[in-house]
């Protein structure tokens, strides 16, 4: 057994009383550093020596390595255990020697060992001491390991690694910055752009909830950013069943940054999607220093990276240049649109203050919301510019020149999933809405975090038994509504049942264009028009006999999912009795998620990816754990399909030896 010496300077002893230490550097600035815990990873035994050597300078003991444990073929170091060097005893022959005995038998150890991640993990860990320890000193993060900051992520060296806990939570308890009198509780983002807006113990509590995850929590996922001063800048995470959920919803994804640009307690960014229930669900989260598009990158690289390279088709954002570039360089291929309900909550506020407010409002949204053409949408704009004079106000200049990202008749071709808020009232409403206000301070958030996803997911369980259990009542003789009733769930089932119930509304179906096999219809509609009057509308519907194709010019399949009243009327016309399969979304079936395992082909998987093999696994585990919870009799099949599952996984690790 080796003993290592400390490689900087030692310093003398000093007492380790709790986890959170508040620790003075001769300025009379608090800092907290972050004792061992178990689920701690670090890149190299190197980085989880040092840390634990430095982290004993502060305590106030010395380090000693215990055991090392190598592989027997390359020698490569696989394990290792650090303690106290006041542990153990004198050997017997050493007792009459005259240097005075210091080994007291002492405790304090960490056990740590590398993982098929090829990280180092901490397994074990002893705080306690049986001595008296001495002064502490503090030191500066940057002096643990220069070498090994992370200053950003890049999807080459940052694809499923754990950065470094100990580097990322050194912090500054009051923001690493010095602080005014009128505000010495929280950090000016003004004059700290590069580091994360922290109060004090909000490091703790990052820590805590991390570590806390990290064990009960197996396919939890995060990333930390640090600015070149070791300063925490930005921060990802995502939890097991969000991360699962990506795989299912991650195609279409409203990314939120409300309480970053409404400037709230903490800049929260999040990433939403919808499920096959019409809930929002989480697919991951994101603190940031600053609304700046190299934040953005980070933030949106890290989520990449626990997608396992998986892009959406389609990003709904607000407006917001910064955020257009960074999305415009992290997913180049995606279709972003900004968020319609967003740009119609600031009209008031824009145009109030106009003359003519009311009329104006309501010509500005019947060329948003009524218009079918982008012939109509143009004239109707410019209808609007003329007679209201205002060809010259910036914010509706502004509109105007990015109109192809926010106005329905510009993205018919866009798929939204029911994303798309593209009727008049609906809204893109935040995930926490009912969970953080203006002033909620970051550990109340990391505890209303949890609250929050274990109610939306207790809520899809709900709505899973609910589908599958009561059959919906019907309300036509139609053939399609009863076809959708045995296989969406109850939620998108209604939204389709509504468009079929407004099939009698539509009173012609008439064809007016031919070419071979493609027929484009004419369906007139009675709809409700200014004053409550019946006005009638005419859509036109293209049908592909040959190939089974309907396309209404509502677009209401890309925007919502589901076939239209008026593309239902053209296939009742020519005797469909069936919806073609292509308009029915698996995404949208009530088993969808028992159907379809996202990257669930084994011939997908690459041999050497512990990351992805692990991901698969646990998403293939967490629908039994998931339906095995609905009552007793499932829990026990569930139970009993584990257990068998286990012995024959060990089975095969018993043919090989």
């Amino acid at each position: 057994m080796a003993e290592a010496g400390c490689s900087n300077e030692r310093v003398t002893n000093g007492e380790l009383n709790e986890r959170e230490k508040e620790l003075d550097d001769g300025t009379g600035e608090k800092k907290e550093f972050v004792a061992p815990a178990v689920g701690m990873e670090f890149e190299s035994y190197d980085d989880a020596y040092n840390y634990y050597n430095c982290y004993a300078k502060e305590v106030g003991f010395r380090v000693r390595v215990k055991n090392s444990w190598f592989k027997r073929n390359s020698r490569e170091k696989y394990g290792a255990v650090l303690c106290c060097s006041s542990q153990g005893f004198k050997r017997i022959k050493d007792v009459n020697r005259l240097r005075k005995e210091t080994r007291t038998g002492c405790p304090a150890m960490v056990r740590m060992r590398l993982a098929d991640s090829k990280r180092w993990r901490v397994l074990e860990v002893m705080l306690e001491h049986n001595h008296s320890l001495g002064v502490k000193k503090y030191r500066p993060v940057k002096k643990v390991s220069t070498g090994n900051k992370r200053k950003s992520l890049s999807s080459s060296d940052a694809e499923g690694r754990t950065i470094k806990l100990y580097r990322a939570l050194v912090i500054d308890s009051e923001g690493n910055g010095k602080s005014s009198l009128n505000a010495r509780d929280v950090m000016n983002s003004s004059e700290h752009p590069d580091q994360l807006n922290l109060k004090r113990g909000d490091a703790q509590a990052i820590y805590n909830y991390f570590c806390r995850m990290q064990l009960t929590n197996p396919n939890f996922f995060y990333l930390m950013d640090l600015n070149d001063e070791g300063h925490l800048r930005n921060v990802f995470w995502v939890d097991a069943r969000s991360r699962v959920s990506c795989g299912y919803f991650g195609d279409v994804v409203y990314i939120d940054n409300t309480y970053l640009l409404s400037k709230f307690e903490i800049p929260l960014v999040a990433f939403v999607g919808m499920n096959h229930h019409s809930h929002s669900v989480l697919l991951g989260c994101g603190l940031l220093a600053g609304e700046t598009t190299e934040s953005y990158i980070w933030l949106f690289k890290a989520w990449i990276t626990c997608m396992s390279g998986c892009s959406p088709q389609t990003i709904i954002t607000d407006r917001c240049r910064t955020l257009q570039d960074a999305i415009a360089e992290a997913f180049p291929r995606a279709h972003h649109c900004f968020g319609l309900s967003h740009i119609m909550k600031r009209v008031p506020e824009k145009l109030g203050g106009l003359r003519h407010y009311d009329a104006l409002k309501k010509t500005f949204m019947k060329a948003v919301y009524d218009t079918l053409k982008v012939i109509e949408f143009e004239a109707a704009w410019g209808f609007m510019v003329q007679r209201f004079g205002v060809g010259n106000h910036e914010w509706l200049q502004s509109l105007y020149e990015d109109r192809v990202r926010w106005v329905p008749v510009y993205l018919k071709d866009t798929v939204f999933a029911g994303m798309s808020a593209a009727r008049p009232g609906e809204i893109l409403n935040p995930f926490f809405e009912r969970y953080v206000h203006k002033q909620t301070p970051l550990k109340e958030f990391l505890d209303k975090f949890e609250l929050a996803l274990q109610k939306k997911h207790k809520e899809e369980t709900l709505a899973d038994i609910e589908s599958r259990t009561v059959s919906p009542a019907l309300k036509t003789r139609c053939s399609f509504e009863l076809q959708l009733s045995k296989l969406y769930s109850k939620e998108i089932f209604k939204k389709f049942q509504f468009e079929v119930e407004e099939m009698y509304s539509c009173f012609s179906t008439t064809q007016i264009h031919a070419d071979g096999p493609i027929i484009i219809f004419l369906v007139k509609e009675r709809v409700m028009g200014e004053s409550s009057r019946r006005e009638i509308r005419d859509y036109e519907v293209l049908y592909n006999r040959t190939a089974g194709e309907v396309r209404c010019i509502c677009s209401c399949f890309n925007f919502y999912g589901y076939l239209c009243r008026h593309a239902l009327c053209v296939l009742n016309f020519n005797g469909v009795e069936e919806i073609p399969c292509k308009y029915v979304l698996p995404r949208w079936k009530k088993d969808y998620k028992r159907l379809y395992i996202p990257d669930h082909s084994s011939n997908d998987v690459d041999s050497t990816d512990h990351r992805k093999r692990f991901n698969q696994l646990y998403s293939s585990a967490l629908q039994v754990v998931e339906e095995g919870v609905i009552s007793l009799e499932h829990y026990s099949v569930a139970l009993e399909a584990f257990e068998e599952s286990l012995n024959r996984v060990r089975e095969v690790e018993e043919k090989q030896a």
